[in-house]
């Protein structure tokens, strides 16, 4: 936010592309069959899975207010499809036939919606993948290194269980399976822990919910045995949620060392509580800003030369233009120096009166 991807290396993007690559000069004036003339002002339809994550909290209005920074002129249209396959292809049809130039899709299911990326590229419209690699067509992809993403997670997770590694036992809680990300943060994860500690349970966790990390967590608990669970890897932040809630039920104290990722507010406030050991920061503006670039070259038929930076393969697709970002392991001794330096969460928003005793502690507050 999900398939194998290879060939894929992470890269750091410059200045150039968080302050708008098109501005910085493409190579191009190719024509997509449906696309606006250079300089023109296209429609650009932006689709997103739901609208509770930081997807649409944070990326939503970094997408558009770029898009406007580069075409004053055009028009977004941003949809959000609650989580259901059928009705982000119901949304995608609807952009067709609005005959937008343009579709940023970060798709529920990266199978499902195949068909209506083919159905774009047939109407004429270029689709760039957002944060998940969907099949069929696109144009181009931006996303962070999921593999690196995992590999920071497993590492945060090796490094908090310490000498006692060799002998643990842990919980493995990846993402969904229908989301292409889950098996590259798998891959990463599995890079740094195989072999290291022991794997008692693994599960594939519908739809990303918190509440179905829950279920899964209950059941290994029941299956393990409170006392023989060493440390949750946790594919993000929301599953950490689920996971935590299920160990407090079960009355585990102190909690195990328990993986994350995407930043969100209370888990950095589950940082200072000591109920959760890390997360993976992903600078959303780069990621937003890159997505915003691309749409708005495609929709005036310039090339991506200037902004793309690798290549990668789908399981429908092979050479895709792709932009790959770094992303950054967050614990409670670099906060103040990652998600709010860049703005993310004021110390107010996360210092509240509840956590303040544990921000003091940290060095957040005096």
């Amino acid at each position: 936010m999900r398939a194998r991807l290879r060939g894929a290396a992470a890269v750091l993007v410059g200045v150039c592309l968080v302050a708008g690559p098109v501005a910085c000069g493409e190579a191009g004036g190719a024509r997509e069959p449906n696309g606006s003339a250079s300089g023109g002002a296209p429609k650009i339809g932006v689709l997103l899975p739901d609208n509770t994550s930081r997807l649409y909290h944070f990326d939503k209005p970094l997408i558009e207010r770029k898009i406007h920074r580069l075409c004053p002129k055009c028009t977004v249209e941003t949809v959000s499809a609650q989580h259901d396959v059928a009705t982000q292809q119901q949304q995608t049809d609807a952009m067709i036939t609005k005959q937008v130039q343009v579709l940023i899709l970060d798709a529920v299911d990266s199978k499902s919606l195949r068909s209506s990326v083919e159905s774009a590229r047939r109407a004429g419209i270029p689709v760039v993948a957002y944060d998940r690699l969907v099949e069929g067509p696109v144009s181009a992809y931006v996303s962070f290194n999921g593999e690196t993403v995992g590999r920071l997670q497993g590492e945060a997770l090796l490094k908090a269980l310490g000498p006692k590694a060799r002998d643990a036992q842990i919980v493995m809680m990846n993402g969904a399976a229908t989301d292409p990300n889950s098996t590259w943060f798998k891959q990463g994860a599995l890079a740094a822990l195989k072999g290291k500690v022991k794997i008692g349970k693994a599960y594939e966790t519908g739809d990303w919910r918190p509440e179905n990390a829950n279920r899964n967590m209950a059941a290994a608990i029941s299956a393990l045995g409170a006392d023989r669970i060493d440390g949750v890897y946790s594919a993000n932040d929301g599953l950490a949620a689920g996971i935590i809630a299920a160990l407090q039920a079960a009355k585990v104290s102190p909690l195990p060392p328990i993986t994350g990722q995407d930043a969100e507010l209370a888990a950095i406030q589950r940082l200072f509580k000591g109920d959760q050991t890390m997360t993976v920061y992903k600078p959303f503006a780069p990621e937003a800003g890159t997505a915003a670039a691309m749409a708005v070259a495609l929709g005036r038929g310039e090339k991506l030369n200037g902004i793309t930076t690798h290549t990668v393969n789908s399981p429908t697709h092979r050479g895709i233009p792709a932009v790959l970002l770094t992303p950054i392991s967050v614990n409670v001794h670099n906060i103040k120096n990652t998600v709010v330096k860049d703005g993310m969460y004021t110390i107010d928003q996360i210092c509240t009166p509840k956590f303040e005793s544990a921000c003091k502690k940290a060095g957040l507050l005096r």
